[in-house]
């Protein structure tokens, strides 16, 4: 075949070789951390999807690692010398011994290991296979797809709250302890917002049981099915996006390594004198994102007591 009819390489090839040449000659040593799937899909030009294959295949060949606590970041041996000339594609994990079924719980945890250190663009079916040391297709005797997975990983993570029967004394004490649980769980699970919808939920058995254990905490007190279903959505939003803004400066600071009072000590209209009110906050204030989700639902309760009174009144 003539070289004008021979097929380009793909993207995600031409990305590991950059990195794999950079690592090679010492730009980029055992620890540093890499960029993110982002970074790489904005540096290069190229979709989330081509990004996270650029990473699985590093990770294949050994130049990369996960560390928790750290991200990815280049493997401890993958500055060794390593023959000149194209690189051979990685080879697939072998099992070793006999293969042993997969259950169903460790599918679901190691996607979430995976989605808790990388994100949730992480997890795909074939890097979940190269994890477990399967083939993908083991996978669908547990799940459809990606977006079944995904689903069931956040199931999986509302299972770790687990909710008292019949719980505190007091309709307000019940709605605390359910949005600071849900708050916790995105806490440890930065993707878990992400992954939750509102207006589209799917019948899962654990999330189910968070919107049934909230309506209960609402029993005897004469409100519409109506109204206590959109309390329990509201309080749930309260929680969800909160928790999405803290995941993204999360994400924001780990990708520029500016903390958010640095970013806003170094915004100009702030020092520029025309907005003094808002110059002059404390700038922990912002960045205290549990001090604001606390705030948030203490006056989001105060309402619905006043709608409570409201009601009774009528």
């Amino acid at each position: 075949m003539s070289s004008s009819t021979q097929r380009p390489e793909p993207p995600y090839r031409r990305i590991v070789a950059e990195v794999r040449a950079r690592i090679l000659a010492g730009e980029l040593r055992p620890g540093d951390r890499m960029p993110s799937i982002r970074q790489i899909a904005q540096r290069w030009s190229v979709a989330v999807a081509t990004a996270t294959k650029a990473m699985a295949a590093l990770r294949d060949e050994g130049l990369v690692e996960t560390k928790v606590g750290s991200g990815t970041v280049v493997g401890a041996r993958a500055g060794a010398k390593r023959p000149a000339g194209p690189a051979t594609p990685p080879r697939p994990r072998q099992a070793g011994g006999p293969q042993q079924a997969l259950s169903r719980e460790q599918v679901l945890r190691t996607a979430v290991a995976i989605a808790d250190v990388e994100g949730l663009d992480a997890v795909s079916m074939r890097r979940l296979a190269a994890e477990l040391g399967v083939g993908p297709m083991s996978l669908y005797r547990h799940v459809a797809n990606k977006d079944e997975l995904v689903t069931q990983m956040a199931d999986e993570i509302f299972g770790e709250a687990e909710l008292p029967d019949p719980g505190p004394e007091g309709w307000r004490a019940k709605l605390e302890l359910v949005a600071r649980r849900q708050w916790e769980l995105s806490r440890r699970h930065l993707w878990l917002p992400r992954a939750v919808s509102l207006t589209r939920p799917l019948p899962v058995p654990n999330m189910m049981a968070h919107t049934e254990w909230t309506l209960r905490a609402l029993d005897g007190l004469g409100l519409p099915m109506t109204t206590r279903i959109r309390e329990a959505l509201t309080l749930h939003t309260l929680v969800i996006s909160l928790a999405l803004s803290m995941a993204e400066e999360i994400e924001a600071e780990q990708e520029t390594g500016v903390s958010l009072d640095r970013w806003q000590r170094a915004d100009e209209l702030l020092r520029s004198g025309r907005f003094p009110l808002l110059a002059a906050f404390p700038e922990v204030t912002v960045a205290d994102l549990d001090g604001l989700f606390e705030y948030g639902l203490a006056r989001h309760l105060d309402g619905f007591a006043v709608l409570l009174e409201d009601h009774r009144g009528r």
